[in-house]
């Protein structure tokens, strides 16, 4: 039997069966400010999907770099069948600055697919379009919340492509939400190239989060095994994820301080208090109230708020009641897991 044909990329060739950290040049902002992508690739002995995790393509949003770093010391991906292109910093410029946006200000993530000649932002999405979502079958992207907010583990998909909802089910979260597509972003221009993405949404910008970092590792581990390009084994049936048709943000009818903020994960129904609002000397105190039935999937970290600011974002649910426990029972599916011990919780 012929050996598999070496992956080729960054001018250099990966072997079947081995591994490699690689770096892909990026256009510096001068020739004394060079700067490059960190790749790590896996290219298995045998044949199989290409598949992307991508991290901080917001700069100050690093909690997917942490998760790539725990996936990729897990003993399975010794036995991968494919190629697995990990990168844990796409915008490497926001990443030094700790800030969300290039230097030209721009969103990286509204660049998508960029030009060779364009502006800074578009030359760095076109890097890693050519060189990563072309080359990929399947695509997750790691996020955070922005903006000094916080974001519940949730997977954001396509759920109308029947491929897509598949993957995302088998990420496992406790909840997904059916997103629509964004001009610009990344996961829109891999969609209209068939690559299939989901987009991870877990904690806070520039901060590490235990829970998020387990949820995330473990999700990935479950999509690789769902696909074929590892082996996943069946030792207990964890919660099963419900989705979310739409989702919204309850807005600050008036400013002042935000204070006894209700938690991540929360199940609400309309009129239910998500946090008391009141002026400097709490004098005029008021209710912020959720608007409809949900789970409470996003929030705001600052106690200083403006009229009009999002505060809590609500993923919708006809069953409230139901989701409560689904959100329950993943928390609990996540106890006591370390970085070796994702292997036995695949969902059947």
């Amino acid at each position: 039997m012929s050996r598999r044909a070496a992956f080729e990329i960054a001018g250099q060739k990966v072997e079947a069966g081995s591994r490699a950290s690689l770096s892909l040049i990026l256009p510096g902002q001068s020739r004394y400010t060079p700067l490059s992508m960190p790749l790590h690739v896996i290219h298995g002995r045998k044949g199989g999907p290409t598949m992307f995790v991508s991290a901080a393509i917001h700069g100050d949003e690093i909690n997917g770099i942490e998760i790539i770093r725990q996936l990729l010391k897990q003993k399975s991906l010794n036995r991968l069948r494919g190629t697995l292109l990990c990168v844990p910093v796409v915008n490497m410029y926001g990443f030094l600055q700790h800030t969300r946006y290039m230097p030209d200000r721009r969103d990286l993530n509204r660049a998508f697919p960029g030009t060779e000649h364009g502006s800074l932002t578009s030359r760095v999405a076109n890097v890693f379009r050519k060189q990563i979502i072309d080359r990929s079958d399947y695509g997750i992207d790691l996020h955070t919340g922005s903006n000094h907010r916080t974001n519940f583990p949730h997977i954001r998909a396509n759920l109308a492509d029947a491929e897509t909802a598949s993957l995302a089910r088998a990420f496992n979260t406790a909840v997904t939400v059916n997103a629509s597509l964004r001009d610009g972003s990344l996961r829109g221009y891999a969609v209209e190239k068939n690559v299939p993405v989901l987009l991870y949404e877990a904690g806070e910008a520039l901060r590490f989060d235990k829970l998020a970092v387990r949820a995330g590792v473990r999700g990935i581990l479950n999509v690789l095994g769902l696909v074929g390009m590892i082996k996943r084994e069946v030792k207990r049936r964890p919660h099963v994820s419900l989705e979310a048709e739409s989702s919204h943000w309850v807005r600050a009818n008036r400013s002042g301080l935000i204070r006894d903020a209700i938690k991540l994960g929360s199940r609400v129904k309309a009129g239910d208090r998500l946090a008391l609002l009141s002026d400097l000397l709490g004098d005029e105190q008021s209710e912020v109230k959720a608007t409809q039935e949900g789970v409470v999937i996003g929030r705001t970290n600052l106690p200083i708020v403006n009229e009009g600011d999002a505060l809590f974002h609500v993923a919708e649910f006809d069953n409230t009641e139901k989701a409560g426990k689904t959100v329950a029972s993943f928390h609990a599916s996540l106890e006591g897991l370390g970085e070796g011990d994702y292997i036995d919780t695949l969902a059947e």
